[in-house]
Order: structure tokens, then C-alpha cells, then sequence
């Protein structure tokens, strides 16, 4: 008897490079199998993807089915001296993949007769193909949300907003559940739409612990990244207006006035951070350039052994998405190292790293907030706490898969 299937619609995945994003279907893929469930995957067209690698195609379980529709990035492939038509790239840029993405989604259905629809923002095109699908086949869907979708002043476009608005709308109120990331972006969709409460429920990211074991595995040097420096290392993408690090700059400033660091006792690292310019900017302003370090990407597991080998990691997370926990902070819990918090403590980043036991916590728009938990990170005095382990156990990607395994269920039986 074959086991049930599950049809996963996600933009997100191997070998697209360079946005953590893929992790989450990934990790399903990887582990539902386990778990009694055969996944089949739809993608878009590698050449939608602005850049790819190969270093996690080896973790996507062989024998998966993988099928990519046609699928063009708006703002490469259909502009014209860097400009193209607001409405080619509406609800997102990857529009194109919706048409082609139905098509070969109902040649799935057809041949693969899957029990369950899922589908996952934050492309939003994701959604438009899941529903489609539950539409013409009447499977029942599973909207995965991760964070919030519209926003007040996000998407900052009023015609994609309203768009938004729609996708968002239809998804709660047609899928069988709708799934969030944090406890405090499902709380705000249950407001949204009461109606719908029961149905809105909590799925967290998580690491992959055979990732971080392999890279374990593999590194041999345990030695700090710069012996004699202190590296504070942020992993990933700095958004300006989600991940702000002007407060940052200004603290780093703060600190070198006092003569509390110096030039080489203090190295802040950016890794893969993608606003490299704005970050050189910042630092040049404050003059604390001499403790900047803009470092490009690393393949995947790389990247983990350098999370294990940092003196202490940074997270940021301003209060326009108290509803968000970025899914590097996951990985940060199993590194093993201290963490630097830098958001609001009433949101969702914040509390998940005082359940942990993470001690380091700043406003990210404060700098002398920010000047003192720095002060204490290098008080080498007082050591500091590390993640507990339990809270670490609770975070692996394997129990978030167990927990989508038993919604996948749910979702199979009649209402």
C-alpha cells in the first residue's frame, strides 16, 4: 500500500542559493518520509532564481518527485533598461510561474493522486497556484504563511496591498489550515479572521541537526574565527527597515569613545548580509569602520561551522515584526554560543531567546541599550550563559516535521 502524499508548492528550494527560506520545505522533504508521508514537490524554473548552488541538492531524498514550472523574474527577465510595468510583477516578481505552476500542479494530481495540497509564502504566487489547485481538484490545502503577509504599510505599493489583502483572505478562509511561524503572528491572524480561528495554527522553523552534525563532523578547527579578537558574527541578510543596524553603528561608537574596545579586540562580521554598501556606509558615518567586517556567502554547512567556532552570535529583529523570529535564530540555539539579541522585548524574537536562557538583550533602536549588553558580552569576568539544551532539543527541524505530519493528517480526514 503506498503512503499518503502530499503536494508541496514552493518557489524555495534546491538549488536556489542565498535566502534560508529553503530550509523549511527542505527539511519536510526530508523528514517526512519518516513520518508515513511521501512528499512530491513543484518549483519553479531554476532561471527564476537570481543565484543557485548546489551544495544542498545531495539533501533532497532521492527518488523525490521534483517538478519545475516555467517561471521568469520580472525585474531580469522582463524589463527593459531596469525598468519594467508595475503589473508584471504583481502579487511578486515571480508571477509568470503562477499559469505554467496550475498547469503542472493538476499533471501531478493526475498522476500522483496526492491526499493533501501545500503550498508556502513568502512568494505569494505560492498561494495563487495552492488555491487554484483546491479549486479545480478539491484537495485539501494546507496554506503555509510562515510571517504575516499583508501588513499595515507592507507591501508599500496600495495595488499590490490590496492584492495581498485577497490572497491572504482567500487562503484563511479556503484552506483546510493556515499556518504561521510564531505564536504571535497566528494570534494576530486569529483576530483578523475569528471565523477561522480553530483552523490558524503554529508550525516554528528549526534547525536540520544532521547538518549541524556533518558539520561538526567536518571541521576539525575549533579554534575561534580570529584568535585574540572577539568575532561577533550575524549570519544573513540585513534588512534596513526589519534588521536596522544604525543603532549598532552608534553603540560601536559609544563603546570606542569610552575605550572599552579597539581595533582588533572587537570584530562585528556580516556574513552574506546582502547590504553591504549601506553597512559600509553606516560604519564610515560613525567611524567605527575598523570593527566592521563584510563577508560574502558560504555554502550551507559552511556556514554552520563558522556559527560554531563565533565568540558570540547577533540577531535583529526591529518591533515592525515583533509577529517574526528569523529562522537563523534556530541555528543559533544549536551553535552552542552565546546570542546578542537586539529587538523588542515584548516580541516574539526576544521571547523565544529568554526561554532559552539567552541573557544578551538590547532594543535594536537604542544605542546606549546596545552599548551596555556589548559591554557585557566582553566582560570576560562574568562568562556568559549559553542556550539551554532543552529549549536546543525543541528546536530541531525533526519535531517541527512531526508536528506537520500529524496537520497533514488532520487535513486528510473529512471536516
Amino acid at each position: 500500500m503506498n503512503p499518503p502524499r502530499v503536494l508541496m508548492v514552493a518557489y524555495h528550494f534546491p538549488p536556489l542559493a542565498g535566502s534560508s527560506g529553503i530550509q523549511r520545505t527542505l527539511r519536510f522533504v526530508q523528514h517526512l518520509p519518516a513520518l508515513g508521508w511521501e512528499p512530491i514537490v513543484l518549483s519553479a524554473d531554476v532561471r527564476a532564481y537570481e543565484r543557485t548552488s548546489p551544495d544542498m541538492d545531495a539533501d533532497i531524498p532521492a527518488g523525490t518527485v521534483v517538478r519545475r514550472a516555467f517561471a521568469l523574474d520580472t525585474a531580469r527577465h522582463l524589463c527593459i533598461r531596469g525598468r519594467y510595468i508595475g503589473a508584471m510583477a504583481r502579487p511578486d516578481r515571480w508571477v509568470t510561474w503562477r499559469f505554467d505552476g496550475v498547469r503542472q500542479g493538476l499533471r501531478l494530481v493526475r498522476t500522483y493522486q496526492p491526499d493533501v495540497l501545500w503550498s508556502t509564502y513568502p512568494i505569494a504566487t505560492a498561494h495563487l497556484i495552492g488555491h487554484a489547485l483546491h479549486q479545480r481538484t478539491g484537495l485539501p490545502w494546507i496554506a503555509d504563511f510562515r510571517d504575516p503577509m499583508a501588513q499595515d504599510g507592507y507591501p508599500t505599493d496600495p495595488v499590490t496591498h490590496r492584492q495581498f489583502l485577497r490572497i491572504e483572505r482567500d487562503a484563511v478562509e479556503s484552506a483546510r489550515f493556515s499556518v504561521f511561524t510564531t505564536p504571535g503572528a497566528a494570534a494576530e491572524y486569529r483576530q483578523r479572521y475569528p471565523h477561522c480561528a480553530d483552523r490558524i495554527v503554529v508550525i516554528e522553523n528549526g534547525y536540520d541537526e544532521p547538518s549541524f552534525a556533518q558539520a561538526e563532523a567536518d571541521e576539525a578547527d575549533r579554534t575561534p574565527l580570529q584568535p585574540g579578537c572577539f568575532t561577533l558574527l550575524h549570519s544573513g541578510i540585513v534588512y534596513p527597515s526589519e534588521r536596522d543596524p544604525t543603532q549598532l553603528m552608534a553603540a560601536l561608537a559609544i563603546l570606542a569613545q569610552q575605550g572599552a574596545i579597539r581595533p582588533g579586540s572587537l570584530c562585528v562580521r556580516f556574513r552574506a548580509a546582502v547590504q553591504d554598501d549601506l553597512l559600509m556606509q553606516l560604519a564610515a558615518e560613525r567611524g567605527v569602520s575598523d570593527y566592521i567586517e563584510i563577508a560574502p556567502p558560504l555554502p550551507y554547512r559552511v556556514a554552520l561551522q563558522e556559527m560554531l567556532r563565533a565568540d558570540a552570535l547577533l540577531a535583529m529583529q526591529a518591533s515592525n515584526c515583533n509577529a517574526q523570529i528569523p529562522a537563523k535564530v534556530y541555528e543559533y540555539l544549536r551553535a552552542g554560543r552565546p546570542i546578542v539579541c537586539l529587538s523588542d522585548p515584548a516580541g516574539d524574537t526576544a521571547g523565544v531567546l529568554r526561554e532559552a536562557g539567552v541573557e544578551l538583550h538590547a532594543r535594536l533602536d537604542d544605542a546606549q541599550d546596545i552599548a551596555n549588553a556589548l559591554k557585557r558580552m566582553l566582560d570576560t569576568d562574568r562568562p556568559l550563559a549559553l542556550p539551554r539544551v532543552e529549549a536546543v532539543r525543541r528546536a530541531s527541524r525533526a519535531g517541527r516535521a512531526q508536528a506537520m505530519a500529524e496537520l497533514l493528517a488532520r487535513a486528510r480526514r473529512p471536516d
